[in-house]
């Protein structure tokens, strides 16, 4: 098909404007009234209007069946087009009436897409209201076709359409010798310097003259693929070519493209602005959340910085235990206790240090968790007071994945086993039993020889008494009598100095424990703050959401520009 490069353009050139709006309408940008989608069909996907002239059975029809290579004009001995018919695009194939002497034919023939067809009756049919319907609408024809029939190159009629034309239409008249192959070479030449001489008198200039043969062109065009010797001989690749010249390069044309092409420029240039401020948003809701973060981030360096104080309430709490332990301990040593315990067995110091270490895990933890509701309550607070800056910076409701109250009382119900945790290990790593157990032997040890002493003298001495030997008994009994009171008297002293060195040990270790506690008060600290920043997760997602959107955008934006660029290089 003839004007393939114009069309090419043009097609391209409408695809990238349809690009454009679609992207403006993605990014809510207004691309402006002159890419209007009604004035684009209108004026750049106009068809090529192609205008064929000429007297009763010069070939008309037949020619433009041979231009397209359909059989779109009957054709006949006898005239057969009585009226001015207009070929066009159109699914299904219908015939419309519009004047006395016009009619239109929609045909859903592809290349009626670019061009339209107009065939007129005879200019020598002698009806008064077919010269006024043909130069009615000549005006608006991209290309004139007269066609004059090789046997009668010099129809009077034909010639006065032609003289009679405005000026500016007579740039676009071309002259066809129709029915080129009834006639011999030398014949031909003779005929086109008779037009060129005809054409100087009656119009003052020469327009293109060709000399041609419809009926072999339409031969060689129902071959598949078509016959090139035939087509050859009929002279059509010449006009083919001609047409395809004047289409490609026709300024009306050419400044219709350039036109469209600078609104889609203006456009593209639109959307381009459109789409760095949504650029700067998207790097202001990311500059926002990151500042949102460093909030938060300021928050827990807060809670750091008065760590000193509430470990110093820590170690208050260590000490308070550390009597209750001593005092527990003081009542596990008690003689009749510890005299027991040398014959069931003796584990004071393991359910001492199990004691000491549930008791004030539990203690840690009350405390622990008031400072755990502190940190929660701070969290809630900045939540509520961030919800409507969010709403004013990034335009998006601040949600959480679930309840911010669910979110932070985990982490506080987190915190607290963390700490509790931490301090029943810290309990451990004092080693709190050591040296009790030490204590605890020796003790056992000395109270275990005055017993064992005091059972045996009082074992002989009622052997003795058994014997009925004298003063033996009151002996032997006597002497357990002093070893008994002799443990009695250590286990009483040693109760004191291990209950006063065990209080001693576990205050001179209170300091160690609270320094033990400091890091996983902070890494406990660091956990909260984390989920209370995971909460934020919809904030980065939507920022996330809006790159993926703006990414694909940019490129298509570049991807239209580098096309438009090429076009504007074509024109």
């Amino acid at each position: 098909m003839f004007g393939e490069r114009f069309f090419a353009t043009r097609d391209r050139l409408s695809s990238v404007i349809h690009g454009i709006l679609t992207l403006a309408d993605e990014v809510h940008a207004d691309p402006g009234e002159s890419l209007a989608p009604t004035s684009l069909a209108a004026e750049l996907g106009k068809p090529i209007s192609l205008i064929v002239c000429g007297e009763v059975n010069a070939g008309k029809s037949t020619l433009l069946n041979g231009l397209f290579g359909h059989d779109l004009c009957p054709v006949g001995i006898l005239p057969v087009t009585d009226h001015v018919i207009r070929y066009r695009h159109g699914d299904p194939s219908r015939d419309t009436s519009l004047a006395p002497f016009l009619e239109e034919k929609f045909r859903p023939i592809g290349f009626f897409r670019d061009f339209e067809i107009i065939d007129t009756p005879g200019t020598n049919t002698g009806h008064p209201g077919h010269p006024a319907a043909i130069e009615e609408i000549l005006p608006s024809a991209d290309l004139i076709l007269f066609v004059f029939p090789v046997s009668n190159p010099w129809g009077a009629a034909t010639w006065d359409l032609i003289a009679r034309m405005p000026p500016d239409a007579l740039g676009r008249v071309v002259i066809i010798i129709q029915q080129a192959d009834l006639r011999e070479p030398c014949d031909l030449q003779v005929i086109l310097g008779h037009m060129t001489d005809l054409s100087m008198k009656r119009l003052g200039r020469v327009p293109p003259i060709f000399a041609v043969s419809a009926k072999l062109a339409c031969e060689a065009k129902r071959n598949r693929p078509a016959h090139r010797e035939l087509l050859k001989a009929s002279g059509y690749p010449a006009l083919e070519a001609f047409i395809s010249e004047v289409i490609c390069h026709s300024p009306a044309r050419r400044a219709i493209l350039e036109t469209w092409r600078g609104h889609a420029a203006t456009a593209l240039s639109r959307v381009e602005d459109h789409i760095d401020l949504q650029n700067r948003g998207i790097n202001n809701h990311g500059r926002f959340i990151d500042g949102v973060e460093r909030e938060i981030e300021e928050i827990r360096e807060q809670f750091v910085a008065r760590l000193p104080r509430h470990l110093s309430s820590v170690a208050e709490v260590f000490e308070t235990e550390a009597v209750w332990a001593t005092r527990l301990l003081h009542r596990r040593l008690a003689v009749f206790r510890s005299v027991l315990r040398l014959f069931i067995g003796d584990h004071t110091g393991p359910e001492m240090e199990q004691a000491f270490m549930e008791r004030l895990q539990q203690t840690i933890e009350v405390v622990a968790d008031k400072d755990g509701g502190e940190v929660a309550d701070a969290c809630a607070e900045h939540w509520t007071e961030l919800g409507a800056r969010v709403k004013t910076a990034i335009g998006t409701e601040l949600r959480a994945p679930q309840p911010i109250a669910e979110i932070l009382d985990a982490a506080r119900k987190r915190f607290v086993q963390r700490i509790g945790g931490a301090a029943g290990q810290g309990i451990g790593n004092l080693r709190v039993r050591t040296r009790l157990d030490k204590e605890l032997r020796r003790r056992n040890t000395a109270l275990c020889s005055f017993v064992i002493m005091t059972l045996v003298l009082t074992t002989v001495g009622a052997a003795c008494g058994a014997l009925d030997l004298p003063w033996l008994p009151i002996i032997f009994c006597g002497l357990a009598a002093l070893f008994l009171s002799g443990g009695v008297l250590v286990a009483w002293i040693t109760r004191r100095t291990i209950t006063r060195d065990f209080r001693q040990h576990l205050l001179d270790t209170c300091g160690a424990f609270a320094s033990t506690l400091h890091s996983d008060y902070v890494e406990a600290l660091r956990t909260v703050f984390r989920d209370y920043i995971s909460a934020l997760g919809n904030l980065r997602n939507h920022l996330a959401r809006e790159k993926l959107a703006i990414e694909p955008r940019q490129r298509r934006w570049q991807e239209l520009f580098l096309t438009l660029k090429a076009i504007e290089q074509e024109l």
